[in-house]
Formats: structure tokens, C-alpha cells, sequence
């Protein structure tokens, strides 16, 4: 064999060594465990904790309740509100009319009384205005019927003009104002439903109650969470494989994960690949560092495989081929 053909038969051997070494051995297994992703249930008011619903190992309903808080002073904010609202739509909608039935009927009765009045002192004038021609009487006493019967006239004006008045609603720019008064009010009661909704807080997801972190009585700051829910959705295996195996992983891979315990692996499927490597030597890499470089690799399991899971969990997963999986470009 001539020496350049040993060179080159060398150089195969050398790839196909190497693009083994990328590739998981059949059997091979990965060591990891059961990761929880945990929701922290709490409110952004503080209070003292009056009644705890739940109890850790329960099983609870999206929109559960789950805690209570103390809310005396959130229910009469509520109650306040309320009232405030009332008496704002009351003043609207007296200005949107005129006056009440009992104030027209007396401005009709004082018309009707001046119309009277206007008419006597008409026909006096008359009478005076004949009297006078007769020369009578003086001038004084002509000028004195006049006079009144002018004041009864203008009196009859007035009154019709309050009636007619008294028959609209308030001025355009009152009316205004009371509305955006209604509106403010609305936004208080808004307000002091939500205080109150603050403190009893439901559950956003269905799940399983992980822990409960105050007890009946305690005081809970603003923003502390009272119940940890681990939905079944949330619960993962997370196992870490070489550098070079995790170059041929797809998403969407699947996995079996054995578990201390467990009668068969359980079925599960890659759906995230860390795009950084972890434990990584501050040196220039060499192939001997290369191959000590790990990267974190996620599965997801079934919701009902992974309700008889529990986070921290040792656990040994093994790859399966991944045919028809899409390519694996790092993070999902």
C-alpha cells in the first residue's frame, strides 16, 4: 500500500471515529430529574388571612376559591361607592327634567292669580280712562290705574315665563357636569369591586395545591403568594446530554424516562434544547474538554403521565430516533 493511500484510509477511519462520537449509543442513558414549574398564587393587597380553602395534595378547578383575606373595610368601600353612584344618578335625572309636579301646579295657581289681578285692573282702567274724559276724576287717579294695570300685565309675563321655564331641563353644560359626576362615581364603585375581589383570590389554572404558605390568622403582605399550584402541564423532565449528542437532538424528539420505582419508562418528548453549554472549563477547548461540555436538555410529558411525577425526582432518560421531527435550531 503506498503511503499517500495509507494516509487517506487513515483520515476515513479518523471521520468515522469522530462522527460516532456525535451520535448516542443505542442504550445509552442520560441522567436528569422531574422539573416543576410552580404558580404562586397571591394578591396585590395585604390583609390578615381569615380562611385558607385548601390544603396541600389537593386537586383544585380553575377558578376555585382558594383563600380569603379580611375585607371589612373593602366592603364598606364598596357600599360607599355605591351610594355615591345612586345619589349622582338621582342628580342627573333631575336635571334632565324640569320642576316637580307640585312646583308647576303652584306656578299655575300664581299665574292664574295674576291673570285675575290683570284683568280687574284692566277694566278699572277702563272705567278710569272713561271718568276722566268725563272730567270726573283727577289725573292722579288715572295715572294710579295705569300704573297697575301695567304691574299686573308685567306680572302675568313673568309668571308664564317662570312656567315655561320651569317645564325644561337644566342648562346644557349642568346636565354635563352631572353626567361626568355618574361616570366618576361609576369608576369608584369599579374601584371597590376590584379592592374586594383582591381579597379572595381564585385559582387561574387547574392543579395540584404543591404547598400552602401562610396559616389561617397570619398577616399576608401585598404581593406574598398564600398557595403554590403545580399544574400537570408544568411538570417536565429535565436531563443533560454531551455537546456533541445534543448537536443530532430535534424538538419534538421522543424520550423514555425511568424513574426508581416506575413498572416501564414513560413516554415523553423533547421540547427544549439549551442553546448554551454548561460546565464549561475557561481554557481554550481541546477534544478532551469538548467532551466533558454537557448541555440541558427539557421533555414534556402527557398531563396525565405527569400528575404521578414530583418534582426533583431522579430520573434516567434513553433517546429514541428522531424521524420526521422538525430541526432543532435551540431554544423553542
Amino acid at each position: 500500500m503506498k503511503a499517500s493511500e495509507a494516509l487517506v484510509l487513515a483520515a476515513v477511519l479518523v471521520a468515522l471515529v469522530l462522527s460516532g462520537c456525535g451520535k448516542a449509543e443505542p442504550g445509552t442513558t442520560y441522567q436528569g430529574y422531574v422539573e416543576g414549574e410552580f404558580v404562586y398564587v397571591a394578591g396585590k393587597l395585604p390583609g390578615r388571612l381569615d380562611a385558607l380553602r385548601v390544603s396541600r395534595g389537593d386537586m383544585v378547578a380553575a377558578g376555585q376559591e382558594l383563600y380569603v383575606l379580611e375585607h371589612a373595610y373593602e366592603a364598606q368601600g364598596l357600599a360607599l361607592a355605591e351610594a355615591e353612584l345612586r345619589q349622582a344618578e338621582d342628580t342627573l335625572r333631575d336635571k334632565q327634567k324640569g320642576l316637580r309636579t307640585e312646583e308647576i301646579d303652584q306656578l299655575v295657581a300664581d299665574l292664574r292669580r295674576a291673570e285675575a289681578a290683570h284683568e280687574l285692573s284692566r277694566l278699572e282702567f277702563d272705567r278710569r280712562v272713561k271718568l276722566y274724559a268725563d272730567a270726573t276724576i283727577a289725573k292722579e287717579e288715572l295715572d294710579n290705574a295705569r300704573t297697575t294695570h301695567t304691574k299686573n300685565r308685567e306680572q302675568v309675563r313673568e309668571l308664564e315665563a317662570k312656567l315655561a321655564t320651569g317645564k325644561l331641563p337644566s342648562r346644557i353644560d349642568q346636565v354635563k357636569a352631572a353626567a361626568a359626576a355618574v361616570e366618576a362615581a361609576r369608576a369608584r364603585v369599579g374601584q371597590a369591586k376590584w379592592n374586594l375581589e383582591q381579597m379572595s383570590r381564585p385559582a387561574g389554572v387547574a392543579g395540584f395545591v404543591y404547598d400552602t404558605l401562610h396559616y389561617q390568622g397570619e398577616w399576608v403582605a401585598a404581593g406574598t403568594p398564600v398557595v403554590a399550584l403545580l399544574p400537570p402541564g408544568n411538570v417536565k423532565a429535565r436531563f443533560f446530554v454531551p455537546e456533541a449528542v445534543a448537536g443530532s437532538l430535534v424538538l419534538g424528539q421522543s424520550v423514555r424516562v425511568a424513574f426508581d420505582g416506575g413498572r416501564e419508562p414513560l413516554a415523553a418528548t423533547v421540547s427544549y434544547i439549551s442553546p448554551k453549554v454548561e460546565y464549561t472549563p475557561p481554557v481554550i477547548y481541546s477534544q478532551g474538554f469538548r467532551e466533558k461540555l454537557v448541555m440541558m436538555v427539557e421533555a414534556s410529558f402527557p398531563p396525565d403521565v405527569a400528575a404521578g411525577l414530583h418534582p426533583g425526582q431522579p430520573i434516567d432518560v434513553s433517546l429514541a430516533a428522531p424521524a420526521g421531527a422538525r430541526a432543532a435550531g435551540g431554544a423553542k
